[in-house]
This record gives C-alpha cells, structure tokens and sequence, in this order.
C-alpha cells in the first residue's frame, strides 16, 4: 500500500544524510587503510577510518537517494570512477565517494569477482572532487562534479588474508543429500522433514544469511527462527505434503521437480533476481524500471497457474471445500487491507502459505508449484523470519525513504562568486520544527535552531571552479524532515533555483 502523508507530519524523524563532517567539527581522517572481504552480490559502506565487511545481499539502493541534482533508485549506489575516465586504470586509479557500497565499488573496479568474491584493501584518501561515471563489470556508476570531505580507493595487487568463499562447495554436497535422499526414500515423513531442515539451515547459515557478525550469533538466531517455522511447516505437511507425496512411487519425477523446485525457491536471491520488483507498493512500482510489466506478467501465469490447478481439483471433487477454504483467505485480506494506519505487505513465507493449500492434488505441475513455494517459505522465514503482514508506513518506508513532510521556505538568496547567502522564513512550531539543516553536497554543514540569530547564512565557496548543491530540510530536536531538491551555485555565481519536491 502506498504511504499516508497526514501520518508522517508530525511525529517522525530520520537522521540526516551523510554527515560526515559539520562545520565546528574535527576533519574527516585523509589517509588508513583497511581490508575488505567481498563475497558475490556484497555491500557494505567504508566509515570514519575503517572498512567494513560484508555479505549484505541488497545490490541496489531501495529508497531515492540524492546525488546533487541526481535521485538515485534501484540502481548501484556506486560514485565515481577512474580518474580522467581511463578505461586502462588499475585499481588504485578508481576513487569513490565514501559514501559508495564498497563491496560494489570493489567489483566496479576489478578487485574482485561479482561470481567468486574476494578480498582487497581499501585506502582512505581523504576530500576529493570530480567523481567520474563509468561503466565497468556491469555495474554503472554515478558522477558527481563536487567536493566530498571523504573518498576512498583500492591499493592495487595487495590483498588481505581471505577466507574462502564455501557457499558453491557446500550448495553441492547439500544438493547431493537431498538428491540421494530423495531418490532413495518412499516415506513422506522421512523425505519432507529431512529435506525441510536442510534447506532451512542452508538458507540461514550460507546460503542468503541474515546480517550477523559472527557464526555464533548468527547460528542463535536461525535456531530459534528454525523452531517455529517447523511447527508452521508440520501443518502444511499433514494437510498438503503428505496428501501430494503419499504412494507416491516417482522418485526421479519427485526429485527433478519437487526438490528442485524446492532448491529453486529456497536460492531466490539468485534465481529471482532478475524479476525487477522488490516491494509491491505503488510508489516502488512507478519507480522501478519494469516493474508494472513484470507485475503482470507474474499475475497472468499465476491466473493461468490456478485455472489449472481449479481444474484438477474439480475432477477430484474438493473443489467447492478449497473455494470455501480460499473465500476465508480473501476476506482475511480485505479486512487487513481496510485496517486504518496499517499496511499489508504479502512477504514469502505469506505467499507460500496462501498457495500451498491449492497444491495437493498429485500431479506433476503439483509437485513443481508445491517444492517452490516450500522453497519461498524457507527463503521467506530463515533470512528474514516471521516479519509481520500488517506494517505501519513507517516500517513499510524503511529508515532512508520519504516523509512526506513540510518544507522550508527559502525566502532569499543572494549569490556572488565567492560566497552566498541564503535566509529561511520561521520553522513552523506547531508542526514540531525547531530548526533548520543545511547540506552542501551531501553534507550536514549548518543547523539553525530557534535562538541561535536571524534565519540566515553565509557560505563561502569551498574549491574555485566546482559548482556546488544546497539542499534545506526542517529539525525536529537532532532529527532532520524531509529536504528539498537540489538547488545549484554555478561556478560563475550564478544561482539555478530548486525544483520543486523532496529528496
């Protein structure tokens, strides 16, 4: 469901973007190094003086996100490139903004393998301008034509100690048990439980991990997401595995569709990737290239998928009990839909459930729905657990998106070469605004608070010759609103005005 504006007005706050330095603060470090470890599909950002490692499965950012006058989204968050834009530069040539997914910056310039992983070292290099864009091991980065109090880069043909990557190694001896257990057991009890718990843990703990940072911690967690998802997998078994998979006497038709289904749904963060769709909201939808083509694309076969299955169970006369079993599914979500402040969102584990029931008959196009959405339910369930159906926006946002709040009025501006200077009317109090946030590119430069002056500012021009971006947004206590658009201070001191809306 699409967000509410009336219920962000007043009562939430975010962060604000890429505070790396405030004016009065203590200067960003210019130079440390630190090792990364890539593993495919990895993002992570680099910090205030160390790198971070990751194994974060999100390739793209999922809220827009400002680049001076640029708003990235569902792209690579990835700014810059080889310096003057040399398609032979090594590795230590490539500088990004610190900001960047380093773990895609890495693959952006060649350290490592977007297929094998890797490990690298990353050199802090302090402010840098002219961020280039490049397109390289398919991953197109962003420009960005200013200063940023940070960067960072590659040191060429050094690496740091890196653990192997296992996940292939260990995708091939638990598709060889599955496989040798279901070609060698006629038992549904056997079959299902033992193929159930090795997905799950392959999942958890390799696979699509949740975001740990240890084997510990992270074996705790799958452990205890393991328990309750068996006891809602041992309903489904009595009343739609075991039904299907009884004197079932096809193994080899079992294991290539059952249990590869089964793998197909389980790997969806890699079988799936290319459905160009990550939230079934209307704003995502309108934003995402291909979204509402693929949306219908998946509706029409899933419309052509249950005539056929209405079919089977027609000739098996339980067609009336499953249509009163999914008439119950339907008001359910209409009553979910029409709950005031709270949004359905249909997660994996979800879906699986609601289709699972309409997979009993024994056939095989059965056997294939029934083993991938098991596999989207185990998907579903060990990486991100038993999240709820019913979200408020702003759980649904995330903590980067929108608001949809007020935004300050700027009621001068008075540019020169060297300098400019900008005045704001009164933050409304009745709304709970208090302050004012200022970014020159991308960065927290200025706060006002009521009783800190008049409503104005001067800045003056950082590096001759670069343009530069302002963007406003109103403070409730430490928290910033929504900003606006970028507005731009040519190098001419000219001033190109705002356009009009959030970032």
């Amino acid at each position: 469901m699409a967000p509410k504006p009336n219920d962000l007005e007043d009562n939430t706050e975010r962060d604000v973007p890429s505070r790396w330095e405030q004016d009065g603060g203590p200067e960003p470090s210019t130079s440390g190094s630190s090792t990364l470890d890539v593993r495919s599909r990895a993002s992570s950002n680099v910090g205030d003086g160390s790198g971070s490692y990751g194994t974060l499965p999100a390739t793209h950012v999922l809220n827009p996100h400002a680049v001076g006058t640029q708003e990235i989204n569902y792209k690579p968050f990835v700014i810059g490139g080889p310096q003057g834009n040399d398609p032979d530069a090594s590795a230590s040539e490539y500088t990004y903004r610190a900001d960047s997914f380093v773990c895609q910056a890495a693959i952006h310039a060649g350290v490592v393998s977007n297929q094998r992983g890797g490990c690298g070292v990353v050199k802090l290099a302090g402010e840098h301008g002219n961020f280039t864009s490049t397109k390289r091991n398919g991953i197109q980065s962003i420009a960005f034509d200013a200063s940023f109090p940070k960067s960072f880069t590659f040191i060429s043909g050094l690496s740091s100690n890196c653990i192997k990557d296992l996940r292939w190694p260990l995708l091939a001896v638990t598709v060889i048990f599955t496989t040798i257990l279901s070609v060698s057991t006629a038992s549904p009890a056997v079959f299902f439980p033992c193929v159930f718990t090795m997905l799950f843990f392959h999942v958890g703990l390799v696979s699509d991990p949740p975001t740990n940072t240890d084997y510990a911690s992270l074996s705790s967690l799958i452990i205890g997401r393991f328990l309750p998802a068996a006891f809602v997998a041992a309903v489904f078994y009595r009343y739609t595995i075991k039904p299907q998979q009884e004197n079932l006497n096809a193994y080899i038709e079992r294991t290539i569709l059952w249990l590869g289904g089964a793998w197909v749904g389980s790997l969806n963060n890699y079988t799936f990737v290319f459905i160009p769709i990550q939230r079934l909201t209307p704003s995502d939808l309108r934003a995402q290239p291909g979204a509402r083509f693929a949306l219908v694309i998946i509706v029409v076969t899933l419309f052509a998928i249950a005539l056929g299955q209405v079919w089977y169970l027609r000739l098996e006369g339980r067609l009336p009990r499953y249509l009163a079993v999914y008439g119950i599914f339907a008001s359910f979500l209409i009553f979910c839909v029409i709950i005031p402040t709270l949004n359905l969102r249909i997660h994996h584990y979800f879906l699986a459930l609601l289709l699972l029931p309409g997979t009993r008959v024994q056939t095989r196009p059965s056997l294939l729905y029934q083993g991938i959405l098991v596999g989207l339910f185990i998907n579903g369930t060990a990486r991100w657990g038993f999240d709820s159906i019913l979200q408020t926006t702003t759980e649904l946002r995330g903590p980067d998106g929108l608001l949809h709040s007020s935004l300050p009025n700027i009621t001068s501006v008075i540019p020169t070469v060297s300098n400019i200077t900008f005045s704001w009317a009164l933050p409304p109090l009745k709304k709970g605004y208090d302050g004012i946030s200022v970014l020159v590119n991308d960065v927290e430069r200025f706060r006002w608070y009521y009783g800190e002056g008049e409503p104005d500012k001067t800045f003056w021009r950082s590096e001759e010759g670069e343009r530069e971006y302002f963007r406003f947004a109103y403070m409730r206590g430490n928290g910033a609103a929504d900003f606006t658009k970028a507005g731009v201070w040519e190098v001419d001191g000219g001033w190109k005005e705002m356009e009009k809306g959030s970032s």
